[in-house]
């Protein structure tokens, strides 16, 4: 596009959105099928992949919304690994940015599980309720942004294997670009 011989460049504009487990990929899109994974690694020292998302086409994502500048107007995180009425499959949870052929793959953050929920075991009781109880993560400008084809993903250890996963669920902000 020119302006009087001159070159204008777009400027992407971005949104704030929460991921939830919905909008991962068909192997990490509903609840029985993150718990499977959250489950099948237990009792692992390593890390493994337990949700991804593939960023469709003529968008850009980024982990975190909002700026650490402006404290509510930052988002904020929540996750649970539940076995409903016992308690919590607990470790460290990263948020991971792959291009498409995970050949580069940045870790982002990496957080404590046992901050990312209530004490209640119930799936809708475990989520926070007032940010001053829950994990601020304000758009991660210091981390790559991640375009078509690339990967967001969630990779978990467990450091305190309790239960049986049988419910998953989080919401985690992020920043879309388009």
């Amino acid at each position: 596009m020119t302006t009087n011989g001159t070159i204008s460049q777009r400027k992407l504009v971005g949104y704030a959105t929460n991921l939830e487990i919905s909008d991962g990929d068909s192997a990490y899109d509903t609840v029985s099928e993150v718990a499977a994974l959250v489950e099948a690694g237990t009792g692992s020292a390593a890390f493994h992949l337990v949700w991804q998302m593939t960023v469709p086409a003529q968008q850009i994502i980024r982990w975190g919304s909002g700026s650490a500048n402006q404290q509510r107007n930052q988002g904020f995180m929540s996750l649970n690994w539940l076995d409903v009425g016992t308690g919590f499959e607990e470790g460290i949870v990263r948020l991971v940015v792959s291009n498409a052929r995970q050949t580069r793959t940045v870790v982002v953050r990496e957080v404590n599980t046992q901050r990312l929920h209530t004490v209640t075991t119930t799936l809708i009781g475990a989520v926070p309720t007032s940010i001053d109880a829950m994990v601020a993560l304000p758009e991660q400008l210091g981390s790559p942004a991640v375009g078509e084809d690339s990967l967001m993903q969630l990779w978990f250890k467990t450091t305190q294997a309790t239960t049986t996963v049988d419910s998953a669920g989080f919401s985690i902000p992020a920043t879309i670009y388009q």
